[in-house]
Formats: structure tokens, C-alpha cells, sequence
């Protein structure tokens, strides 16, 4: 079965989409209508702006999206059977299976962003990701530590990120070192992303997800929170709420869509993040990524 898995956050780069607005008429009318729908010309910052530019909240959730959505639009035997996606990604995947429109899909990505930037502003928070020790350990560390620490992103075995308040990171890089991590690495992000401290976007985000019409897609997806597939609009629609204070599940969501039946997984979009990720759960399945118009 054909598997297409969607990025997230941190896969941006300069020039990102450049090929597809030059060589796809169809990709060039829908990046106009992004423009229109944001309020600014996202294509001037993907493709001539700089690594910083692209940085900001709410270029680059927009930015990614609109890479992955259009490239899957523009593939000419597009037919997924089952997709999923990584955070942000997830929203991606529900547009190229048809359970969101492009329009809407975009509208919720932009409105996610300005959300978590304003929580981010709120309370000074971060994240970092830990290497090498069992996902039971790193629970067990956050869950013994007084401050707003949590999993995040079970991205594959041996590779937790974990999010939380400043110190609440200290404390928990500090204990996780001790027991035996081979890193402890606070990263360049804007905020505790998945975590209780996303709680006032969480709210904002549910008021616009329940007002937007979702429709039955043509194959499952398999989402963050519980890795398990559905095509059911509502509980679609229910998981992406809770997603922004939950752990994204991708380790199990890899395993349970081998099991499944996936046989190739397709990464659609910048990067190759997901193609390793997904390796590292099972060195056996096959994978591939379309990150431009060639």
C-alpha cells in the first residue's frame, strides 16, 4: 500500500516552492491565492528570503504547508491509501486526502501559527531533544521533575524531544545526562510546542477547527496523538484540537502503519526527516521523498 507521510517544523529552507510557481501553472495560481488568503506574499519570503525570514511563526508553518499541499497536487499519480503527518504536517496530509480543502487547510495553518506564537510570547519555553535512552525513562524523569516538563515528539526509538518551561528543560536535561543520555540538546524553537503550555492556542485553534467543514477523506490518516487511522471527520477533527498539548505519537504511528500494510512510504515535501525517522523504526521499509518539481 502507498503511504504518503507530510513534515513539519524545521524543514524549511530558502528558495523552498520556487520550481513549482515557475513550472506548474496550477502550483503558480494556487501560491496567488495563498497570498491573497494571508495577507502577504508568502512566495517572495519562500523564494528569495532568508533563512531568518523564514523563521518566523507565521512564514513557516504556512511555508511548509503550502510546499507539501502543492507538490502532492502537482504529482501526477497521486492515489494515497493511507497518509499521515508530523505535527504540522498532519494538516498537509489531511488537505492532500481530500478531508480538508486546500483553502480552509491553509486558513487553520495560518490561524495554528499566530496561536502558538502568541502562547510562545506568553510564558518563555522551549525544547530539546534527548538521545539515546528508552521513551520509559524519559517519561519517568519528566514525570519526577516539579515544572512543566513533558514528552513531545516520540520520533523514533532512542530519539524523545521533550518540552516544557526553561527550567523545567534544565532540570530534565541535567537528570536525563545522569541517567545515561547520550544528548541532551536544547533546541533553536519558539516554545514548548506540545505541551500544557500551548493550552491558550489549543482553545483558539478548537474555536476555528470546529466552525471549518472537514469531509470524509479518500483514505485514512493515521494521527499524532493516538497513531491510529481514521476517516471519521469529527474524531479528525478532535484529534487535531488535542494535538497541540499532546506528544506527537510518530514512532507508533510508523510501526502501525507498517502493520498496516504500508509497503513504501513517500515523504512530500522539504526535507528528508521523515524518510530517516521512519528507517530508524524499521531499517526494512522502503522509502522515498518528493521535495521539488523534477
Amino acid at each position: 500500500m502507498k503511504a504518503y507521510v507530510f513534515p513539519g517544523q524545521g524543514a524549511q529552507y530558502p528558495g523552498m516552492g520556487k520550481d513549482l510557481y515557475e513550472k506548474s501553472p496550477l502550483a503558480k495560481e494556487l501560491f496567488e491565492k495563498a497570498n491573497d488568503i494571508l495577507g502577504f506574499r508568502i512566495t517572495d519570503i519562500m523564494f528569495d528570503g532568508t533563512e531568518e525570514d523564514l523563521k518566523q511563526t507565521k512564514v513557516t508553518q504556512p511555508a511548509i504547508f503550502l510546499h507539501s499541499v502543492l507538490l502532492a497536487k502537482t504529482l501526477p499519480d497521486f492515489a494515497p491509501e493511507m497518509v499521515a503527518g508530523h505535527s504540522l504536517g498532519e494538516f498537509s496530509a489531511l488537505v492532500a486526502n481530500g478531508a480538508l480543502s486546500f483553502e480552509d487547510g491553509l486558513r487553520l495553518v495560518s490561524k495554528r501559527a499566530l496561536a502558538m506564537q502568541k502562547a510562545c510570547e506568553k510564558e518563555p519555553s522551549t525544547m530539546a531533544a534527548i538521545v539515546g535512552l528508552d521513551d520509559e525513562i524519559v517519561e519517568e524523569v519528566c514525570a519526577s521533575i516539579d515544572e512543566v516538563v513533558v514528552p513531545a515528539n516520540y520520533n523514533c526509538p532512542g530519539q524523545l524531544v521533550i518540552s516544557g518551561s526553561m527550567a523545567g528543560i534544565d532540570k530534565a536535561c541535567e537528570a536525563l545526562t545522569a541517567r545515561g543520555a547520550k544528548r541532551a540538546l536544547k533546541l533553536v524553537v519558539g516554545g514548548a510546542f506540545h505541551s500544557p503550555l500551548m493550552e491558550p492556542a489549543r482553545e483558539e485553534l478548537a474555536a476555528a477547527i470546529d466552525t471549518t467543514p472537514f469531509s470524509t477523506p479518500v483514505c485514512p490518516i493515521y494521527q499524532n496523538v493516538n497513531a491510529a487511522p481514521t476517516s471519521d471527520p469529527a474524531v479528525i477533527k478532535q484529534n487535531l484540537i488535542s494535538q497541540l498539548t499532546a506528544p506527537v505519537r510518530w514512532t507508533q504511528t510508523a510501526k502501525n502503519m507498517i502493520e498496516g500494510g504500508a509497503t513504501l512510504f513517500t515523504e512530500i515535501g522539504p526535507g528528508k526527516v521523515l524518510q530517516g525517522l521512519i528507517k530508524k523504526v524499521d531499517r526494512n521499509a522502503e522509502v522515498a521523498g518528493v521535495n521539488s518539481f523534477e
